[in-house]
């Protein structure tokens, strides 16, 4: 009797851990979905009030799928809080004073689908580090012991700027100092 239901029982375990290994879904490290279906108040943008413009040829032409003066611009509205020129938002290509910053960050060449194969890539890393069955069952947050090996460590790194006397003076005086 007891062989049947330490069997029954090996078999039970098997099923339960071929079960957790045949999951198809992305690995979910943060759980930051509401679970609810409400709705998002931050997907909401209000249109600008309808006008009458001083000249109706000023209109632009409707296109489908295009823009309306009524569409909301939080960007250039920002900007024109700001006291900057939103104007400027539809300008193309590179300012003259950040083209050698691009020269610079782009002089070994760049990737086009470099997003696609970054995404690939973490999409990757975070299947292997999705957390243990238990884990996975009681939606426990894996996210920062996944990501714990290519976490910077923010004191040994001051300590190594401060070796080398680079200037730190936004971060805390060395400890001795506070301490005479």
């Amino acid at each position: 009797m007891r062989a049947k239901i330490g069997t029954f029982g090996a078999l039970a375990v098997a099923a339960l851990m071929l079960a957790a290994c045949g999951s198809d879904k992305q690995p979910q490290l943060m759980n930051l979905r509401s679970t609810t279906a409400g709705p998002d108040e931050f997907g909401i943008l209000p249109t600008k009030p309808l006008q009458m413009p001083q000249d109706l040829a000023d209109l632009p032409t409707p296109t489908p799928g295009g823009t309306s003066i009524t569409d909301p611009t939080p960007e250039a509205d920002a900007v024109a809080a700001l006291g900057g020129n939103p104007a400027a938002l539809a300008r193309r290509g590179i300012g003259a004073g950040d083209g050698a910053l691009v020269a610079q960050a782009g002089r070994f060449g760049t990737s086009a689908a470099i997003r696609d194969q970054l995404a690939a890539e973490d999409l990757e890393y975070r299947r292997k580090n999705d957390g243990r069955l238990m884990e996975r069952l009681f939606s426990v947050n894996v996210y920062f012991k996944a990501y714990a090996p290519m976490a910077l460590d923010q004191h040994a790194e001051l300590e190594r700027w401060r070796k080398v006397g680079a200037r730190t003076p936004a971060a805390p005086p060395p400890a001795k100092l506070l301490n005479p």
